[in-house]
């Protein structure tokens, strides 16, 4: 299967009822390197660990089809906490 980034935030969006997805290709366009930020109220109450298993448990399929995969994952109260440090 070849993955894209506009596929991965779909199943993203799908699976762990993300609000805001972002996919980054770190692979130059190949598909085998993601880095990706997941907004989900799914993950409130869950630690770091909880949450990153839940993510690598929704993309079992695609993270073993490919090299590199890295995730920041948020409520979407964290998140708004990120921009407002952030100026965004």
């Amino acid at each position: 299967m070849d993955l894209t980034a506009d596929k991965l935030t779909q199943i993203i969006k799908e699976r762990l009822q993300a609000t805001e997805v972002e996919v980054q290709d770190m692979s130059g366009g190949c598909g085998q390197a993601f880095a990706v930020i997941i907004v989900s109220d799914v993950f409130r109450g869950k630690n770091k660990l909880m949450r990153h298993r839940m993510v690598n448990g929704a993309l079992k399929e695609e993270i073993s089809n490919i090299h590199a995969f890295t995730q920041k994952v948020f409520t979407q109260e964290e998140w708004d906490e990120q921009k407002k440090m952030f100026g965004v």
